[in-house]
């Protein structure tokens, strides 16, 4: 889907937007852009259709959240803004619109938070949580106090959004329905460039083509940070430069201006020696574990000392960093059966983070639990999704989350299970939600490691989880 803005937010600070109401208040997204707009001191409401795990913290910071979407809800009002799942034909939204209110799509509120800051975008089709998280990090170690937006909730701030004292801004720079190219920033990282949202760009060639209009957006005085290692920021790379925009690369080559040497990596996380431009700037100890984590990590660090940080306390910071809830988090152990939830849904990353895991999980077996993400990207990326399925030793798929797609019989979570090649007694289709915890239950035993994965409300699955682990083993105790 593409939006379709109009708003000329010149000059426009998060201040003149007065009274904001965000509509679909508890999503990650729109949930960080209140928490920011509520810490910066702005009157903020908002609206939902659950109760989500943020929504009490940002109760305590003063906004007012209203169980379900209302038109009195806008009483008082001056801005809405609403993100790209909200219908146009939503009760708050059409009202918002009727009332002719300042109706702002997430990306325009951002875009007025912004404005005087010099802004770090992160963008790519995988990494962007995990890397925006990271260069947020290590900006914060460093002293910088920078304002931030993240798709993801930052293990040592805990939160995805705040408003900080310093210069910078760091925003992860949503390209699925091309609201990144609203964005100028002084930075833009590019951790890779893949086939994705094919709803919106056709093909390929549709998503590089927004890719090279991103790194059109710089600043004048900007630069990019691109990964040397992926065919498509290789791609972009060539076209900037031959833009004459200045770019800098990580990766694994010898050729990229940071190379990550000497990459090893366990369960307990990930170590390299930094090379910048020949020179080695100090040993990177991560500990997350995986190889794209570090390769996240490499971005972070070379943008940072690309704007001013000291090499010495970058590097620092990042053994300092403790991860992004729903990124390889830990729910919780029962009698020896570990259970994570990640937010990996397209096909790269999730067989990067299966591998991973796969380190982590030792002797014990993998579990995964997948609820796939819209019907368009299931249907699209049917092979390559169960492929990496069956890195696992048993898979429970639930049925795809598609607000606002019709699926027809035999579409979706069934067929993406028929597609794997594991023994079918090893993997079930169990479309209702209820049925999954007891089903995991049954399957796992001690030295197991569960993963949920997929769409946000999967990540709520792990508790219910725990929960019925513990009724299995206490009723076997008792049998």
């Amino acid at each position: 889907m593409i939006v379709e803005t109009t708003n000329d937010l010149t000059g426009v600070t998060a201040e003149d937007l007065g009274r904001v109401h965000v509509i679909g208040i508890g999503g990650v997204g729109m949930n960080g852009v209140a928490r920011l707009l509520v810490t910066r001191g702005i009157p903020v409401s908002g609206s939902d259709v659950r109760e989500w795990p943020a929504l009490d913290a940002l109760r305590a910071l003063g906004a007012t959240v209203h169980m379900g979407h209302r038109t009195e809800n806008l009483d008082g009002v001056d801005t809405v803004v609403y993100s790209t799942a909200i219908k146009e034909d939503n009760l708050e939204l059409a009202e918002a619109r009727r009332r002719g209110l300042r109706v702002l799509h997430r990306s325009e509120a951002l875009v007025a938070a912004m404005n005087g800051r010099q802004v770090v975008a992160v963008a790519g089709t995988n990494g962007k949580t995990t890397t925006t998280s990271m260069i947020t990090n290590v900006l914060q170690h460093c002293g910088l106090d920078p304002s931030f937006v993240i798709g993801g909730e930052m293990a040592e701030a805990g939160g995805s959004a705040h408003h900080g004292s310093g210069a910078h801004f760091v925003v992860e720079a949503d390209e699925s329905d091309k609201t990144f190219l609203l964005y100028h920033p002084k930075v833009a990282i590019v951790t890779n460039i893949e086939a994705d949202h094919l709803d919106t760009y056709g093909d390929l060639a549709g998503v590089e083509a927004a890719f090279a209009e991103f790194a059109g957006k710089l600043t004048e005085d900007g630069f990019l940070v691109l990964c040397a290692d992926d065919p498509g920021t290789q791609r972009l790379a060539e076209y900037a430069r031959g833009r004459n925009q200045q770019v800098y690369t990580y990766g694994r080559t010898a050729e990229a201006d940071l190379e990550l040497r000497s990459m090893r990596t366990s369960p307990s996380g990930t170590t390299y020696e930094a090379v910048l431009e020949g020179e080695t700037i100090g040993y990177v100890q991560i500990v997350v574990p995986g190889a794209h984590i570090a390769l996240n990590s490499g971005a972070a660090l070379l943008a940072a000392i690309k704007l001013g940080v000291d090499p010495a306390c970058a590097v620092e910071a990042l053994g300092s960093y403790r991860g992004v809830r729903r990124r390889f988090e830990l729910k919780g152990t029962v009698d020896g059966v570990r259970v994570y939830d990640d937010y990996a849904y397209h096909p790269t990353s999730m067989d990067l983070q299966l591998r991973t895991v796969r380190e982590v999980a030792g002797t014990g077996r993998l579990i995964v639990v997948f609820q796939p993400y819209r019907l368009y990207r299931t249907i699209a990326f049917e092979a390559g999704l169960a492929a990496a399925l069956d890195l696992a030793d048993e898979v429970v798929v639930m049925e795809v989350f598609c607000p606002g797609e019709e699926r027809q019989p035999g579409q979706g979570g069934a067929a993406l299970a028929r597609a794997l090649t594991l023994d079918p007694e090893h993997v079930v289709f169990e479309p209702s939600w209820s049925g999954v915890a007891p089903e995991v239950a049954r399957r796992a035993r001690r030295g197991d490691l569960v993963i949920t994965m997929g769409a946000p409300p999967i990540s709520m699955m792990g508790e219910e989880i725990l929960s019925a682990l513990a009724d299995e083993r206490l009723a076997g105790q008792h049998a």
